[in-house]
């Protein structure tokens, strides 16, 4: 398997010469997974910047809702209250994170395919040499 050159889940947001921007999409096609990337060079190296949406661990609950209600009104309740009070918990889990242990833990995944990830990593390495080779021409 090669490396593509228009890459497929490599998407190029902008080129300034020492400095160029991907997005890369999750194979599952959620809009809001995604993985940006930002490949820069300055006069002390390069960095490589990566941002992405993260969720909390909102799949923990304190209390389980209940599938098996034969009233429509009745389940709609069930779930109504119990989705408010296993969101109350879990923001509550991540304040008292934030207050006490001064960090608090998120989750961020993008599934990528073989080639996606070839790409990915292929992507990476040839912007991170073309942004030194232009900062270099510069000086």
């Amino acid at each position: 398997m090669n490396p593509e050159k228009a890459a497929q889940g490599i998407l190029k947001r902008s080129d300034f010469g020492d400095s160029k921007s991907y997005e890369v999409l999750c194979d599952c096609g959620h809009e809001e997974h995604y993985h940006s990337i930002w490949v820069e060079a300055d006069d002390v190296g390069v960095s490589v910047n990566i941002e992405s949406k993260t969720t909390t661990d909102y799949w923990v609950k304190l209390v389980e809702p209940r599938y098996d209600i034969d009233n429509d009104f009745l389940q709609w309740w069930d779930n109504f209250w119990k989705h408010v009070v296993n969101q109350i918990y879990t923001r509550s889990r991540l304040v008292f994170a934030a207050v006490f242990k001064g960090y608090i833990t998120t989750y961020s995944n993008v599934l990528l395919t073989e080639q996606q990830a070839l790409n990915y990593s292929e992507t990476l390495k040839s912007s991170i040499d073309d942004v030194k080779m232009f900062r270099n021409k510069e000086d």
